[in-house]
């Protein structure tokens, strides 16, 4: 392996990245919407939203399923955030990374396509906020969600970073997009999507959490 940068701070995704979130969403929104007139699997729900943002999910639903309940959006994230509170486990081996990464004095921050209550509720249920302090960004905190850049330039920004020198973590086409919209190096967690769609993009797949201290520059 040539000789690897150590980056100014590291920018996580969440679910997928820190959380083992997305099993537990996509069996609620496929539950919810069969329901509603439009059958999908959790399966097929992944695949149609993965990574994106409730409000770019909305347009398509409204296609499928016709008018919605004013609070639709607002209830079912609601529900998705006491589940992922009582409910959601960690990705193996991300709470080392994290530890590893503060370890080394490298500033971190995590920004997610979801609702604020809903990465709330994952940071607390795992025990990372302390990871992260102020440093934690959803798609209600920027103007556009990923794979808009906003998010991740607000987030090494907020690590005092240029994002040149920032490392992004993520797993979905989306959000590896972000990252290099932004600037950024990516690498892409290769557990769910393809490694070489990742890496099409310019994302450095990687297949374990314990391969990412040695892309990030941090072992001894």
């Amino acid at each position: 392996m040539p000789p690897v940068t150590r980056p100014d701070a590291v920018l996580f995704d969440c679910d997928g990245v820190l959380a083992d979130s997305e099993g537990l969403v996509n069996r609620m929104v496929a539950l919810d919407l069969t329901a509603r007139g439009w059958p999908l699997t959790p399966a097929q729900a992944r695949e149609t939203f993965l990574g994106m943002a409730l409000p770019d999910m909305m347009p398509m639903i409204r296609a499928r399923c016709g008018t919605l309940p004013a609070d639709w959006g607002q209830a079912l994230s609601r529900r998705i955030a006491q589940a992922l509170h009582d409910e959601v486990e960690a990705i193996p081996g991300a709470v080392a990374v994290l530890r590893a990464v503060a370890a080394a004095g490298i500033p971190l921050a995590v920004a997610s396509n979801s609702t604020r209550g809903e990465l709330r509720a994952k940071l607390a249920r795992l025990d990372l906020a302390n990871f992260f302090g102020d440093r934690v960004f959803t798609y209600e905190d920027v103007p556009r969600p990923k794979p808009a850049p906003d998010m991740y330039l607000a987030a090494a920004a907020a690590c005092g970073a240029a994002p040149g020198a920032c490392v992004v973590v993520e797993d979905s086409l989306l959000g590896a997009r972000a990252g290099i919209a932004a600037g950024c190096r990516v690498m892409g967690f290769a557990q769910e999507t393809d490694a070489r769609v990742l890496a099409a993009v310019g994302a450095v797949p990687f297949a374990t959490m314990a391969e990412l201290p040695a892309l990030l520059g941090i072992l001894d």
